[in-house]
């Protein structure tokens, strides 16, 4: 395989990563569930439910705290996805070693 054809593949793979990425869809919770955010494989947020009991006018502080850890879980969700992802990826190179990896 030529310096050409393996770069070619390489953007291939790059170009499927994104799309996976974008499709993919995770979920993670805070406060036993209180809290529900599901991301993309980008970090992007696509929705958040929060439970109503939780919701107290006397108790905000707790409710952006519940949130924050939510967003935090599917953060680190969505990193391990990708390093799955591109572990499999590179193994696709077909043996393929690259400097620094």
């Amino acid at each position: 395989m030529n310096l050409q054809q393996m770069m070619k593949q390489a953007q291939q793979m790059q170009e499927r990563l994104q799309q996976e990425m974008a499709e993919l869809r995770l979920e993670a919770s805070a406060g036993g569930g209180m809290v529900t955010v599901v991301v993309n494989g980008h970090k992007q947020l696509l929705s958040i439910t929060i439970d109503p009991d939780v919701v107290s006018k006397d108790d905000v502080e707790m409710l952006q705290d519940l949130i924050v850890a939510a967003m935090a879980d599917a953060h680190r969700k969505a990193d391990e996805a990708i390093q799955n992802k591109m572990g499999g990826l590179m193994g696709g190179l077909g043996g393929l070693k690259l400097p620094g990896m």
